[in-house]
């Protein structure tokens, strides 16, 4: 028998001891691994709850803010001037003197110049405007007055006839007192006489302006 024909074939068998080595080898590196990895476990632990827990925010897209109308500027209309007629100024009627009572009520009679209207005056139409001379002018202070220590001027407008007679008596413009008003239009309504006033050489009726003061220092 030749010792080709007497050769067995052998199979390929691991080698116990190097799979055996190997194993340990791994073994270590992986409690290695994980006792290096092992402290840092809370740290990432917290940091991923930390990121976790982050509130998100959403940016809101601010609006766009429209432009300002266009404001379109007119051209001012001037208002047109209305012209306006000056007032003629009328001459003021020239008052006659003041009358004043003496001790014993009555006052002396006052002479004045009568004021003749124009020429072109109907003596038939309205009385017209005249300061007119007394021919007597009593008066008395009246007793209430006195007593309650009243006293003051009052302006009369006063209707005087052809006759120089007292026809109406208006007051005009007030002393201040009701009783002294009164009791002025009464004594020049009933006791006083006047010059007439004279147009064109004829008596006509006039209206005058007659004040009358009540003045306690002359009694």
């Amino acid at each position: 028998m030749s010792s080709a024909s007497l050769a067995v074939p052998r199979h390929a068998r691991p080698d116990q001891v190097r799979i055996a080595a190997m194993s340990v080898a791994i073994a270590l590196n992986l409690a290695a691994l994980l006792a290096l990895m092992r402290p840092m476990a809370p740290q990432w632990a917290a940091q991923a709850q930390r990121i976790i827990t982050t509130p998100i925010s959403w940016i809101t897209p601010k609006k766009e803010v429209p432009p300002p109308p266009r404001i379109e500027l007119k051209k001012l209309v001037e208002p047109k001037t209305v012209p306006h007629p000056q007032p003629i100024a009328q001459p003021l009627p020239v008052a006659p003197p003041v009358v004043n009572t003496s001790d014993d009520g009555s006052a002396p009679a006052v002479v004045a110049p009568p004021t003749i209207a124009p020429p072109a005056v109907d003596v038939t139409s309205a009385p017209v405007e005249a300061t007119l001379a007394y021919r007597a002018t009593p008066l008395k202070y009246p007793p209430q007055a006195l007593h309650s220590r009243l006293q003051g001027q009052v302006i009369l407008k006063v209707l005087v006839d052809e006759n120089g007679m007292p026809q109406d008596v208006v007051v005009e413009q007030s002393s201040g007192y009701t009783l002294l008003d009164r009791s002025a239009r009464e004594q020049v309504l009933k006791g006083w006489k006047f010059e007439p006033a004279m147009v064109n050489g004829r008596a006509v009726r006039a209206w005058a302006r007659v004040p009358v003061t009540f003045n306690l220092n002359e009694l």
